[in-house]
């Protein structure tokens, strides 16, 4: 699963639609939406996301969260590194080669580590 997908089988247990209801309301068939929510498709596109987020009623800062985990919910990325540092290159390798080999701590710690640290300028 994604993070988008949990969040929206979350919102959906707790309004108490079904899979089948959802994806009529959103105009997307039943299939899709599981496969969404279970990581086989990639990110929703815009239009249905801000279907998703209206058909829930979610505003303001729970929005953002929604679109921020949709944002990082693909589950099939490509990092490009041309440009970057060879350590920059190793690092998108290692984490290739590794990730299925971590467990749940060590991935939490990973992100920790990555959400504490502000790399914007």
């Amino acid at each position: 699963m994604t993070p988008f997908g949990v969040r929206i089988r979350e919102l959906r247990k707790e309004k108490g639609v079904t899979l089948k209801e959802m994806a009529a309301a959103l105009g997307v068939s039943s299939a899709y939406l599981s496969a969404l929510e279970h990581g086989k498709k990639g990110r929703p596109s815009w239009y249905l996301l801000q279907r998703t987020i209206n058909y829930f009623n979610i505003i303001w800062d729970e929005a953002e969260d929604i679109v921020a985990l949709a944002r990082l919910s693909h589950p099939k990325i490509t990092i490009d590194t041309r440009d970057l540092s060879p350590m920059a290159t190793e690092l998108a390798n290692r984490l290739a080669d590794d990730i299925d080999k971590m467990s749940n701590d060590e991935i939490k710690k990973h992100l920790s580590l990555l959400k504490n640290n502000d790399f914007k300028e």
